[in-house]
């Protein structure tokens, strides 16, 4: 089938959700996907910071192969040898704590709010119950991380959201303190906010918001469920403030495009989970636990992270010169290969033009235009990338 049969198959059996792009994408190796007319594309979305490693990573595809002539699906009232395997390997680059194996980041951040009302009441009585969120944020659609998420937008239509949940400004530590009462038992803050158009907090509100949170007795949750596995530049973004969260939200480029969240506590917090408290049926999956692994493990070869900073660094020295040109161009900004270019009018149509250019990008906010190539970008793709880009700037300024 064609880019056509399949939208039109497509749009008369599911159910609308995002604004989709007039592409059915078939194929994708590295940092280019086809399209079913056979089309190429330099994709610098990847599927929204998830298929960190490149499409179709061999070493993980190995990794799943491997494991899919082995076993597919067993409840987690039993062991598993690549649940294990991972869980060892994450905390390893983490710091003492304790893992929960989920399938997305939503079910993350739902497992982390969950947790933080436990371990409140396991430690101070069942009132404390209260989270503060910032605005802007985004931490998914189920109830609770929707009632968390400082949007909105996402809220018309749904009714009342959970009770106990207080958005402050972004970055503003004041609005922390006023919102903070006797009934509050976590703050949750994405370390760069990528949904929003890419804003990053700066180093010294996350360490003075650390401070407050530590002096109250309130855990600190970061939503790294966009910034992990490498997209900042380090392995987690947390590593660049140099501030340790209580509790970490994953997902994304967990495996590389194979569908799994995690959660990890530390492990005077996570010991609050006890059998019976929280589980997920295909959590900590096989499949997807075996494609972690090996994702880990190429990750963190020596020098990968470097390069990811280094070209992080080129491309935002780039742009800085193409802002030069384009005074409409207000700000560009980011961390690592997660990089927001601030418009004074809507990006839509620029994202339509690169697409018919051969380049993917997408479009946040109604006025950033958000790049997230592979991780595993070479310089040659991302002066093609921005090439293009400073060619689509120029003709639809």
């Amino acid at each position: 089938m064609g880019n056509e049969e399949i939208i039109k198959m497509g749009s008369a059996n599911l159910t609308l959700n995002y604004g989709r792009q007039p592409l059915a994408i078939v194929r994708g190796k590295n940092c280019h996907v086809w399209d079913a007319d056979g089309k190429k594309y330099l994709d610098f979305m990847t599927g929204l910071a998830t298929v960190n490693l490149g499409h179709c990573h061999p070493a993980v595809g190995r990794a799943v192969k491997k494991q899919i002539d082995r076993l597919w699906h067993i409840s987690n009232i039993y062991w598993t040898e690549p649940q294990a395997i991972f869980a060892r390997d994450l905390v390893k680059r983490l710091y003492k704590g304790r893992v929960f194996l989920c399938n997305s980041g939503t079910e993350a951040n739902e497992a982390a709010l969950k947790l933080a009302r436990r371990h409140s009441t396991d430690n101070y009585g069942p009132d404390r119950t209260h989270v503060i969120s910032f605005e802007g944020s985004f931490h998914g659609r189920t109830m609770g991380a929707l009632s968390l998420t400082g949007q909105p937008k996402y809220h018309a239509g749904f009714g009342q959201m959970l009770p106990g949940v207080s958005h402050v400004p972004f970055g503003d530590l004041a609005g922390v303190k006023n919102a903070a009462t006797d009934k509050t038992c976590a703050v949750i803050i994405e370390p760069v906010q990528g949904e929003i158009g890419v804003r990053v907090h700066g180093k010294k509100f996350m360490k003075e918001l650390a401070a407050f949170c530590q002096s109250k007795n309130l855990l600190l949750i970061f939503d790294e469920v966009q910034t992990g596995f490498g997209r900042t530049g380090k392995l987690f973004a947390w590593q660049n403030y140099g501030v340790k969260p209580d509790i970490i939200t994953l997902a994304k480029g967990i495996a590389n495009g194979f569908p799994m969240g995690a959660m990890f506590a530390r492990e005077d917090v996570a010991k609050s989970l006890v059998p019976g408290t929280h589980a997920a049926t295909f959590g900590g999956n096989p499949l997807a636990c075996a494609g972690a692994v090996a994702a880990l493990a190429e990750l963190t070869r020596p020098g990968f992270l470097e390069n990811v900073r280094s070209l992080g660094e080129y491309a935002k020295k780039r742009l800085a010169a193409i802002k030069k040109k384009f005074p409409f161009i207000k700000e560009v900004r980011g961390m690592g290969l997660m990089i927001g270019i601030v418009l004074d009018h809507p990006c839509e149509r620029h994202v339509k033009a690169c697409a018919e250019k051969g380049l993917l990008v997408n479009c946040a906010n109604g006025n950033v235009i958000r790049l997230l190539p592979p991780l595993t970008v070479k310089k040659a793709e991302v002066d093609r990338a921005l090439s293009i880009l400073e060619k689509v700037l120029g003709n639809n300024a």
